[in-house]
């Protein structure tokens, strides 16, 4: 599998590559390597390049600069929950199979989560102007879809019930995003801490 061509395909022509995905044979460990690990750093990595180089632009502030010790720490913690995260979203997408007439298999799972969030995780590149933040939500409302599509086809869940499965795993997934945002933001100094980077006004 190239890790490129399938973030495109998975992205431009995302029906036909979910029937590729769902007859691939590939482990847990061999999904992380190549593909998650690599995708889910490029949003933290850029985040503290627009956070503490490049800064953050805030109302009645100025442009305020996370002191680097913050933004790696920031990064990091996210990059790790994130990793974490997947493989929850893939236990929570299995374990709910039956519910909605589907086949249990957590291969399928993790196949499921992961290219659902190629999107989000390809978006992360905006992070390095903090102001284009809306275009990763964007971005994770096309997750969504793959998710819409890519449930029915790996699960083998009935296409009528597509709908109610997609929203209880994104239920679950922003959870696991807001303890994602909540425990790496205990990293992060207010705007109004005395740091030393903020930038000239």
């Amino acid at each position: 599998m190239n890790m490129i061509e399938r973030v495109k395909n998975i992205l431009l022509q995302p029906k036909a590559e979910w029937v590729t995905i769902s007859t691939e044979s590939t482990s847990a460990g061999d999904l992380y390597k190549s593909y998650i690990i690599p995708l889910a750093a490029i949003g933290p990595a850029a985040s503290i390049i627009g956070m503490s180089l490049i800064g953050i632009s805030l109302p009645f502030v100025g442009t305020f600069r996370v002191p680097i010790s913050s933004s790696i720490a920031h990064a990091v913690t996210s990059y790790v929950l994130t990793l974490v995260g997947v493989f929850i979203i893939a236990l929570i997408i299995d374990a709910l199979a039956p519910t909605f007439g589907g086949e249990k298999s957590q291969a399928q799972a993790l196949k499921v989560a992961t290219y659902a969030s190629t999107p989000s995780w390809v978006a992360g590149i905006v992070m390095i102007l903090p102001m284009l933040g809306f275009i990763a939500l964007l971005a994770a409302l096309y997750g969504l879809y793959l998710l819409y599509l890519g449930l029915p086809m790996l699960m083998k869940a009935p296409q009528e019930k597509a709908i109610g499965y997609t929203a209880v795993v994104v239920v679950v997934a922003i959870v696991v995003m807001m303890v994602i945002g909540a425990v790496s933001g205990l990293f992060m100094p207010a705007p109004n801490m005395p740091v030393p980077d903020f930038a000239p006004r």
